[in-house]
This record gives C-alpha cells, structure tokens and sequence, in this order.
C-alpha cells in the first residue's frame, strides 16, 4: 500500500506513534509519505519505502498568523495525486482532520477518492478540541473521516461524551518497540547515581500542569523518609522551575536529580526501579508503557486511560488524582526487595501485549478493510 502519514512532528507521544507506525509500516514493504512541516524524529531519509513531503506556508504580511492548514491541505492534495497514494492516515485530529476533509473534496472534484482515517490521541481531544472556538469543525471534520480511531477506550468515552459523533470509533491502542524499548545493562550509570544501593525511581514528562510533577516530589519525599532513594527527573517545560522550587522546599534536593531532555530515554529507564505517573489527565501513557517494557513497574494516577495499561496490583498500582499519601505507600510495597523482582517481570509481560507486531497487523487489517469499502463505492 502507499500511506500517506500527516502528524506533529517534534511534540508529544502521537507524533512518536505515528512516526513509529510509518517506519514499521515501511519495513513490512508498504510506501510510506510523511507529509509535514519538518522531518519527523528518526526518520531514515535513505530507507527504501520512506518518503518526505515538507509542508511550507508562505509568509504574506496579510495573515496575521500563517494559514497552515491550506498550506496542509494544499500538500495532501499534490503528495495524493502525484505519488498516486491508497489512503491518509492523520494522527491528532486538529487540524490534520480538517486538512484531510479540505484535500478529500478537492481531490473528489478531480475524479480521485482518497479514503481517510483519523486517529485521536488524547488532548486534541479532550482539552483543545472541547474548546468552543474549535468544537463545531473538530466535530465535523472527525464524522467526515472514513476511520476514527481513539488509542483508549478512555479517550473513546471523553469523544462520545463531548463531542456528537455519527460513527463507530474503533480503539487501536499505542504501542511499544521492544527492540529500542529494553532492559539495557548500564551498572556504572546506576552505581554513578545510587552508590549505595539505594532505590531508583524515574518520572519522564514535558513537564506540563497536567503532569503534576510536583506530586512527583511530594510523594517522592515520603518515600525517601522511609527508605534509601534517589529521583531522576527527565524532561523539561513550564512546570520545572515550580518544581525546582519545591525540592528547595522540602530540602530534598541532594537525592534529586534532573536530567533535561534526553533522547536515550531507555537506557535510563533501564536502570531504575519504579517509575512515578501522578498525572491528572492520560489518554494513554505512553512513557509508563516505555519503561514497563525495561522492566519498570509503575505507580500512577486512575486518570484517563492509565487503569487500561497499569494493572492495579499487578504491574504496579494506581491511586486517585493527588493522593501522595498512597502512591508513596504503594511505592514502597513495589519496591520491597521480597515483590520488586515479581513487580518487574509482570510489566514486562503487560509490555509485550502492546509490542508493534501485536498492534501494526490491527492498522493493516483496517487499512485493507478500508480500501475495500472505497473500491465497492
């Protein structure tokens, strides 16, 4: 098949899904396009089956902001009639939802159909897409897709529930590179940072309010109070300084370190024991599923689609939206040397559920499904 792929690029977990998806795609012999504003992180320019198609938008001291989605949409258009594509897959509904209805009618007054599939990932649904500025196209624009696809059954709900949707949306969950996504040995890293056996825990984020990485300290700090540990915050965002601040606070700071954006994600995880997701809103977690897969049990929040992937006693626990109190409890029932070693093998069982070769067969299946509905049509 030739798909055609539109996401963000450089932000979030659904730019990293959807490039993921392409590249795997690519490797099984379909012809993938990227259709972006910039080359999408790890793309192999020189693969085979991977393409790149730049989005640019003209500059006209007109527009008060640039009208990226007519640039978008006009892109669709070329990339579909020129490289002759099967289908579109769009990741993050705003505004590759509306781009991809723009280019389809286009492309239907010149005798092409081009069928559509939109994948929803979480806050273009649930926080920019519920905005009232937006809500009417969003809407409109995800009904006009062929295919609607949520990551969680979750984020499924929080569609039905905002939004008046005409069709079935099937939930297609995120997946997981066990190949990159892996238990790395790193012992200098790990002796570098816990010198004296203390526990290791992680948190991984963008550091955005709806991380609440404060909570992260908070429940860190009971933790700590009751056993030899250490934190290691990796990422960066508008949260940092809040919680900088905190760890000052709480004369916490000797035990916590922050990393910054690393690109090597894994081999960090691969040296911790527990990793910390107190977030208010998950459509996913995606970072939990990246350090389950390096062997790393999770204590999260009940947010979102959290309970779907972190099974409450099992491969870790979750507790309520800002309970510290309980998180560090469960922290350290997880990290008790006599559970730790079970903890870890079933989040590494619970991982290997969502490996790609579990998932991409599922966007081949409705990829053909698809095309076989356009052809009948």
């Amino acid at each position: 098949m030739k798909i055609g792929i539109v996401c963000y690029p450089t932000y979030g977990g659904s730019g990293v899904v959807a490039t993921e998806l392409g590249i795997a795609l690519s490797k099984k012999g379909h012809k993938i396009h990227f259709i972006t504003y910039t080359e999408p992180a790890r793309f192999d320019i020189l693969s085979e089956n991977l393409f790149y198609h730049e989005v640019v938008i003209p500059n006209y001291p007109l527009f008060q902001s640039p009208p990226y989605v007519l640039a978008l949409a006009s892109k669709m258009v070329d990339v579909v009639k020129y490289e002759k594509l099967d289908l579109l897959h769009v990741h993050y509904a705003i505004p590759h939802a509306t781009a991809a209805y723009l280019a389809k009618q286009i492309l239907q007054s010149e005798g092409i159909d081009i069928p559509v599939v939109a994948t929803l990932h979480g806050t273009d649904i649930t926080l920019v897409g519920k905005d009232a500025s937006y809500e009417p196209v969003v809407a409109f624009s995800m009904n006009q897709s062929d295919i609607l696809t949520a990551v969680s059954e979750d984020l499924k709900r929080d569609t039905l529930n905002l939004f008046s949707i005409q069709k079935e949306i099937e939930v297609v969950p995120n997946f997981i590179d066990l190949t990159k996504f892996k238990k790395h040995k790193k012992d200098h890293f790990r002796m570098a940072i816990c010198p004296n056996g203390e526990k290791l825990l992680i948190h991984v984020s963008n550091f955005r309010k709806v991380k609440r990485v404060e909570d992260v300290i908070l429940a860190f700090d009971k933790i700590r109070k009751e056993i030899p540990a250490k934190l290691l915050l990796v990422g960066d965002g508008p949260e940092r300084q809040k919680t900088e601040n905190l760890c000052r606070q709480l004369g916490a700071c000797p035990d916590i370190r922050f990393l910054g954006k690393i690109s090597a994600v894994e081999e960090v995880l691969s040296v911790s024991d527990l990793f910390l997701m107190p977030s208010e809103k998950e459509s996913f977690g995606l970072a939990a599923l990246e350090a389950m897969a390096c062997e790393v049990p999770v204590i999260s929040s009940n947010a979102g689609g959290l309970p779907e992937l972190n099974i409450n006693g099992v491969t870790g626990f979750v507790s309520d939206v800002g309970d510290v109190d309980d998180m560090a409890k469960n922290a350290l029932i997880v990290l008790d040397d006599n559970n730790l070693p079970t903890f870890r093998e079933n989040a590494l069982k619970r991982a290997k559920e969502f490996d790609i070769d579990n998932i991409l067969p599922l966007y081949e299946e409705l990829y053909q499904r698809l095309l076989l509905i356009t052809e009948r049509v």
